[in-house]
């Protein structure tokens, strides 16, 4: 049997080239300053094969920031250490990733990256809390809670780059905000407030 045609090879070359440099691009100069001429130089490549590939710098943003959290498996971690685990974990993952960072920073001011950010961790995220022994009728509320100390925590960290959150080791920083996100996964959910009439 032989292998795929020379073409379809080339093809899918042609693509990961693209598509890493495309990354490399948005982690160093952020969705607004990243042009498609830029990727296109960083690839080798002609900027007309991008466009053929993704049809816009929108497409290709949203091909460069598919990706994995990697997130552990939360049903495997002792319930008392679930909020230090994803703060260790997600601390090491925006360590690590550029093209995360970059995605934050689009996020803030294009609909697309901010959808792309939405879908990442609602779809991720909220899967893995609801492994973690969660009620599933307030998995996906405590999932967007601790979303929204992860996602601020790394504004604060790594795009707006605030002195005093910045100068804290990664490990310190875990034991400051794991508390809050077992509070999130783990603590009742306080009973609804009736309305005042």
């Amino acid at each position: 049997m032989t292998g795929p045609p020379a073409r379809t090879r080339r093809s899918d070359a042609t693509r990961a080239a693209i598509l890493r440099a495309a990354r490399e691009r948005f982690a160093a100069d952020g969705y607004d300053r990243a042009t498609i001429r830029a990727v296109a130089a960083d690839a080798q490549i002609d900027p007309s094969m991008v466009m053929r590939y993704y049809g816009s710098k929108e497409g290709l943003f949203a091909a460069a920031a598919e990706f994995d959290l990697h997130l552990p498996d939360l049903a495997q971690v002792p319930s008392e250490r679930l909020g230090e685990t994803l703060a260790r974990h997600f601390l090491r993952r925006w360590e690590a990733d550029g093209t995360l960072i970059a995605l934050l920073r689009a996020a803030s001011t294009n609909p697309g990256a901010a959808e792309r950010m939405r879908g990442i961790f609602a779809g991720q995220l909220a899967t893995a809390v609801a492994r973690s022994g969660a009620d599933p009728t307030t998995a996906a509320r405590r999932a967007g809670l601790v979303a929204s100390q992860i996602l601020g925590l790394a504004l604060t960290r790594y795009v707006i780059r605030l002195p005093p959150v910045v100068e804290l080791d990664p490990d310190e920083l875990a034991e400051w905000v794991g508390p809050t996100i077992q509070r999130y996964l783990t603590q009742p959910f306080p009973p609804p407030q009736a309305s005042a009439e």
